[in-house]
């Protein structure tokens, strides 16, 4: 079954909220259920919908939030700045308005480094983390031309096609998925593209995330040449003792579309072993 905007199943009946932020509004979509809620932050490029084939699947009776962050999809007129504070600052706004309990931020690639971020804060009411392919704390070293280059990834339809069937994936993604995520990278704001490539990678929370102190679960592919497991294993694991790491064979860097079975599953567990 299919809705609006090509959310299919679960995530069609889910509500339509709006929190004050900083320059605006932010739209929220959530699914009532039990606790701990399940906060969900996309990737660079993505938007909620890149979450909505892991929500379909994952158990109902846990509360789901979703929402563009500031920069892109419905957000993409938000004005900057679109650091990884400023993230950290909405999606705070976003849990205020919308959780009144327990929470476990999922966090995809940017969305997993703005989770750790917001971890390492230790807000009220957070009871774990999983961090899917995600940006690590302490960056790696990129050459300038490099930096450029990913400033121009998703400068046309082409340029996200040859960067979709290049870095960012291992498996074939249907065409309605593979249509979304050139829309969903072709609607962010020049800015907001700019962004990550410039400040988000570079800014190093390496000691910040020392802080953190709930589990934290780590699901990365192998193929992934975006956030490698070996780059994960040096530049994550050591700073986040909480976190255990797990590893899907043959599988890239956008899981919520290439394995959102595998990403439900293991979300679930977590929520069920967090909720004790």
């Amino acid at each position: 079954m299919s809705g609006p905007e090509g959310q299919p199943g679960v995530a069609a009946m889910m509500e339509d909220r709006f929190v004050d932020v900083a320059g605006g509004k932010l739209r929220v979509q959530v699914r009532r259920g039990g606790e701990p809620a399940l906060v969900f932050l996309h990737y660079w490029g993505g938007s909620r919908r890149t979450w909505f084939p892991v929500i379909d699947l994952v158990d109902d009776r846990y509360a789901v939030v979703t929402f563009d962050q500031r920069g892109w999809g419905t957000s993409n007129a938000l004005p900057g700045p679109f650091d990884i504070g400023q993230l950290a600052q909405d999606a705070l706004r976003v849990i205020e308005g919308c959780v009144t309990g327990p929470y476990i931020l999922v966090g995809h690639s940017m969305g997993g480094k703005v989770a750790q971020l917001m971890a390492a804060g230790r807000p009220t009411n957070l009871t774990g983390a999983v961090l899917v392919a995600p940006a690590p704390p302490k960056p790696a070293a990129i050459p300038i031309e490099q930096q450029q280059a990913l400033e121009r990834a998703y400068a046309s339809r082409d340029s996200i096609i040859k960067s979709m069937d290049g870095p960012l994936t291992h498996v074939a993604l249907p065409p309605a998925l593979r249509e979304q995520v050139v829309e969903d990278s072709s609607t962010g704001s020049d800015e907001a593209r700019a962004a990550w490539p410039r400040q988000g990678i570079v800014h190093d929370i390496a000691d910040a995330v020392t802080s953190i102190d709930v589990p934290v679960l780590v699901l990365v592919g192998s193929a992934d040449q975006v956030e490698p497991p070996d780059v994960i294993e040096e530049l994550l694991m050591p700073y986040i003792v909480t976190a255990r790491i797990e590893v899907l064979p043959d599988a890239g860097h956008l899981l919520p579309l290439e394995a959102p079975d595998w990403l439900a599953h293991h979300i679930g567990a977590f929520a069920h072993e967090v909720a004790g």
